[in-house]
């Protein structure tokens, strides 16, 4: 028998912190390992597969383009692409979109427009405001644009144009605008940075903000939209409509893309300023419009903010039954547990000899970010498998 993780340790890059698992099958809720051991999968490809693992919608728009075109240039028109297009604007409420291929992918093309709109409207502005705490992908310029020392102690110098300023702070964003400040690129909900939900006008004081000085509202959406915190965009609950706003991971619920959308009037890219060959890949694009359709057809948004509430208030029970938890925090299907000590990997790590996946996203917190289509009855499976690992901890 092959020893995969013999194999990845002699040829892959040590990029990642892996899981000891090799996963092998998915359907639904849950993965099986290569020895068909099963597991109920809360991690879901991190908030990837918002239709679960190899949901039959996906699966068979996938095997029909695969079979029809794979790929051409953006030389050309594609359907599938211009299907896509149209389903995302009108239910975003924005004007264009430009597709590519991760959230990194998107979140640089979105700064890079916010630079091109400074140059040709605002004086040749370029700085963006980010948030500390933010996370906005691994590229060079996106590791700027994070608000986490870890991520970008390692590569300095970075990118000049990013000043990373505290969440949750309209007065800071205030105190860090200048003639130079093109944009102010926010998360909804900061995900990676460990489930930080703001206050319930943070995004509308930005927005005022932003009009007010004539500068861009970028909404990082890569973790949030989709349906994930019980809207199909986070920004609806909110009641704001961003200049432009960015999409990947629960788009093609398992496949690769991303996406930027924006206002006509922000969206100033000529031909030739910006592009991607994979970009609106055919198949992704059939995938991606297969996903959304069905998220709106069956308003599994709302089914998210119902199962998220009850996920949330199963959580809350152990909260109260152990003393060490912290908080339990996040909105819809995206949810934290923190404790308050470094037990995270420690608690992970007895999910996991119990058949469950869960996401350490800092040492003292716990992720959840099921499948939108998660039922009670494995909720309360979830929450009686992390009821008997916390029992197990002896704290």
């Amino acid at each position: 028998m092959t020893d995969w993780k013999e194999l990845e340790s002699k040829y892959f890059m040590h990029t990642f912190e892996r899981v000891p698992v090799v996963l092998v099958r998915g359907q639904g809720t849950r993965v099986w390992d290569e020895n068909s051991r099963e597991y109920l999968d809360l991690v879901s490809g991190w908030a990837v597969n918002s239709l679960g693992h190899c949901h039959p919608v996906v699966v068979e728009a996938v095997k029909e383009q695969v079979g029809t075109l794979i790929q051409t240039s953006n030389q050309f028109y594609t359907i599938p692409q211009l299907k896509l297009a149209e389903l995302l604007v009108k239910s975003s409420g924005l004007d264009k979109v430009f597709l590519c291929n991760s959230g990194a992918e998107a979140n640089e093309g979105a700064a890079k427009l916010a630079r091109r709109y400074g140059e040709r409207k605002l004086g040749s502005a370029y700085k963006i405001i980010t948030a500390l705490g933010s996370f906005h992908g691994r590229t060079l310029a996106m590791v700027a644009a994070t608000g986490q020392a870890k991520h970008q102690q390692p590569y300095v110098p970075l990118p000049d144009g990013f000043v990373n300023v505290a969440y949750d702070n309209i007065a800071a964003i205030k105190a860090a605008t200048t003639k130079e400040t093109c944009a102010v690129m926010v998360e909804p909900l900061q995900g990676e940075g460990g489930v930080n939900v703001p206050g319930e006008d943070y995004l509308k004081e930005v927005r005022a903000w932003c009009d007010e000085n004539g500068i861009l509202m970028i909404l990082d959406e890569v973790q949030t939209g989709i349906g994930r915190l019980g809207s199909l965009f986070a920004c609806q609950q909110a009641c704001v409509v961003p200049d432009v706003m960015t999409l990947a991971k629960g788009l093609a619920s398992g496949i690769p893309i991303g996406a930027i959308l924006a206002r006509e009037e922000a969206a100033v890219f000529q031909p030739g300023e910006h592009g991607s060959t994979f970009g609106g890949n055919p198949v992704t694009c059939a995938a991606a419009y297969a996903t959304v359709k069905y998220i709106v057809d069956n308003k599994l948004s709302d089914k998210a903010a119902r199962t998220g509430k009850y996920f949330t208030e199963g959580l809350e029970k152990l909260k109260n039954k152990y003393s060490f938890i912290r908080e339990i925090r996040g909105r819809g299907l995206l949810l934290a547990m923190e404790f308050d000590r470094e037990i995270a990997q420690a608690a992970l790590n007895a999910c996991l000899e119990k058949g469950l996946l869960v996401n350490r996203v800092k040492p003292s917190v716990l992720r959840f970010m099921p499948p939108l289509i998660i039922t009670r009855e494995e909720v309360d499976e979830a929450v009686g498998i992390l009821d008997r690992v916390l029992a197990e901890m002896n704290l």
